[in-house]
């Protein structure tokens, strides 16, 4: 388990934002509202220039005459809502990506912009004044996106967790990878010199300090819950629990509640479609409750009734959550295993291996490769035929497993040649292994009927211990390959050392 700074340093994959977004996020920085500047910057990208305008004169605004420049709509929306807006666009430009295995990239956004419009227009509502609060609630789960982008198949496991033990999303987190996603998405637009105003919110909004009082972070937070409403499950159930928020904390009665959130379903459409992105099923909040109430009478069951169906609706629902994470635990592992041989592929030794050497390099631990092959393979496939040789490989690659130490890693590395990654262990140890292997391999008896089939390998053996500078996973893939040339080269059924390393070469 890796620390937060660690996963910032080591695996967050994310691009830059473009100089557009630079020059917009010092605009915002500054204290005084620059007319001019933001006019400027605005007018120096065509495409943002065309959104800004489309936003202007949109129904979402409502403006009366027509806006035909940025600084026609900065007079008439504000410069800081401009900023906002502006800043919106470039963020959500800047990391636009395509869909990511199961994470529907669509749906986050379509979330992002209905929570962002319902923090807006209940700020507005309840007289509370925060510039920032639209881009702040967009982005109120920007550490989601950063986590499934930077660490797909691990973040996979946490929402498959989060489904079958029915705990918040943050608790999962902090158990499966010691931070969550506030603190993620926290930290990476404090990076990016967004202000506190923006991003101590988005920190605090799963768990706002003062929830009885008006604050961005709260505000934040009931926009999530009633942008959920339209983008989740159980919307019924999530509208009731909004709306008794809506009434505790900020005296809103049911029926102007109810009004509010239709208000937030029509304007988010308009706002998801100024983003370019479809509104897929977004369905109006009338309709929402108009299905639930029809739904609710056609079941007309009694409370007992009710009360059975649902415990068996959650019984159901828990099996189907851990089935499907067991299909997704398959599904990984499928992906990273050989077909043939069950042994990690080609491509999880590459991220294996570069993972080991920054370990090795932030720690100072020490790492070593073997790679092996299995000497005059292309003759036993001549000769036995290649239904033969798969089984040797099979077989060969079953009793690498049982030679290695558990911690170690072995992975086929392509057709008869295979890897074997060796943490914390210097040139000395994986000597003493790699001759244990060997002699393993050739004492070890594989037939075809009755006729046996003498196996040895050569294997060619490298170590980050003596490299003196920082070693790159090519420079000791290259190292080991030139053993496993020279292990070849020089007879077979051998192991060689890495030239620069211990040199001694040996049968035994």
């Amino acid at each position: 388990m890796i620390t937060l700074q660690e996963f910032l340093e080591e695996k967050v994959r994310l691009p830059s934002p473009k100089a557009i977004a630079i020059r917009i996020l010092e605009a915002i920085r500054k204290d005084e509202d620059s007319f001019a500047e933001l006019a400027n910057i605005i007018k120096s990208d065509p495409v943002l220039t065309a959104r800004i305008l489309k936003v202007a004169n949109s129904s979402y605004y409502g403006m009366v005459d027509q806006v035909s420049s940025p600084g026609q709509a900065i007079s008439v929306l504000g410069t800081k809502a401009l900023k906002n807006i502006a800043l919106s666009f470039v963020i959500f430009d800047a990391v636009k990506v395509t869909q990511q295995g199961s994470f529907d990239i669509d749906l986050f956004w379509r979330r992002a912009i209905t929570s962002a419009v319902a923090a807006e227009i209940m700020a507005a509502e309840v007289g509370f004044r925060s510039d920032d609060i639209f881009v702040t609630a967009l982005l109120q789960d920007f550490g989601v996106l950063v986590l499934f982008l930077s660490c797909g198949a691990a973040y996979t496991e946490v929402f498959d967790a989060k489904r079958i033990s029915g705990s918040n999303l943050q608790e999962e987190e902090t158990k499966h990878l010691s931070f969550n996603h506030t603190e993620v998405g926290y930290q990476i637009l404090k990076s990016w010199n967004l202000p506190d105003t923006i991003c101590e919110p988005i920190r605090d909004h799963h768990s706002p300090k003062k929830p009885g009082q008006t604050s961005t972070a709260g505000l934040v937070n009931l926009a999530d819950r009633i942008a959920s409403i339209y983008h989740g499950k159980e919307s019924n159930r999530r509208s009731i629990e909004a709306r008794m928020l809506l009434n505790e904390h900020y005296g809103i009665n049911d029926e102007h509640a109810l009004e509010l959130i239709d208000t937030i379903g029509i304007k988010a459409r308009e706002a998801i479609e100024l983003f370019a992105i479809s509104p897929g099923e977004m369905k109006p909040f009338s309709q929402i409750m108009q299905e639930a109430n029809t739904e609710l009478a056609r079941l007309n069951y009694s409370y007992e009734q009710l009360v059975l169906e649902l415990t068996q609706a959650k019984r159901n629902a828990e099996q189907m959550a851990v089935e499907l994470k067991k299909a997704n635990d398959s599904l990984r592992d499928l992906a990273l295993r050989d077909g043939l041989t069950g042994l990690y592929n080609h491509r999880y030794f590459q991220d294996a291996l570069a993972s080991q050497l920054e370990s090795s390099k932030r720690y100072g631990h020490m790492v070593a490769l073997l790679l092996i092959d299995i000497d005059f393979f292309k003759k036993i496939n001549d000769t036995h035929g290649h239904p033969v040789g798969d089984t040797v490989l099979q077989e060969i690659s079953t009793l690498l497993v049982k030679l290695v130490r558990n911690c170690d890693i072995v992975a086929r590395y392509g057709g008869e040649e295979f890897a074997v990654i060796l943490p914390e262990t210097g040139i000395t140890g994986a000597k003493v292994l790699a001759h244990r292997v060997r002699r393993g391999v050739e004492q070890h008896q594989i037939k075809h009927g009755d006729i046996p089939i003498p196996i040895t390998i050569s294997i060619g053996v490298a170590s980050s211990e003596s490299s003196g500078a920082e070693i790159s996973r090519s420079m000791l893939i290259t190292q080991c390959d030139q053993a496993l040339y020279e292990a070849k080269h020089n007879g077979r059924n051998r192991v060689e050392v890495a030239s620069g390393e211990m040199k001694e070469k040996s049968l035994v």
